[in-house]
């Protein structure tokens, strides 16, 4: 197995979260012991942003480092604990809303759906997600 970064290299729809994480000089961060649980947000995920936000965001990188920050967990959190919970706090310091409908299909954090669950990785795990999470003091418009 691979570390976090690594992994989401290699998973071929991540190029764009490890483009901002590496802008971000967090790349050192995610290749630690950990554990870490990474919310990935996929490429299509980056190109629903508006026009010119993403260009912004690597520029600002407080904000950058932030935002990337509300993407991570504490510890090793697998689908199924995960699935237990009505939110939980990331590491940049806010929580997450967790829904979780009666068939366990399109899992929800905040407004991102959960499209694939429990990535393995040596220093934790990924859990890929169909939306950029934004904590609500920021705000991503163009």
């Amino acid at each position: 197995m691979t570390d976090i970064i690594d992994t989401a290299i290699q998973a071929g729809s991540l190029n764009i979260l490890v483009t901002a994480i590496e802008t971000a000089s967090l790349v050192n961060i995610l290749k630690g012991t950990g554990p870490f649980t990474l919310l990935a947000p996929t490429d299509d995920a980056f190109e629903k942003l508006p026009k010119g936000v993403m260009e912004e965001l690597l520029k600002d990188i407080p904000k950058l480092k932030k935002i990337l920050a509300y993407h991570v967990l504490s510890g090793k959190v697998m689908a199924a604990n995960l699935t237990k919970m009505k939110s939980v706090k990331t590491v940049e310091g806010s929580k997450i809303k967790i829904n979780v409908p009666i068939d366990i299909k399109n899992i929800k954090l905040n407004d991102s759906i959960v499209t694939l669950f429990d990535v393995a990785a040596d220093n934790g795990v990924i859990h890929i997600i169909d939306t950029i999470l934004t904590p609500a003091s920021i705000l991503l418009q163009s």
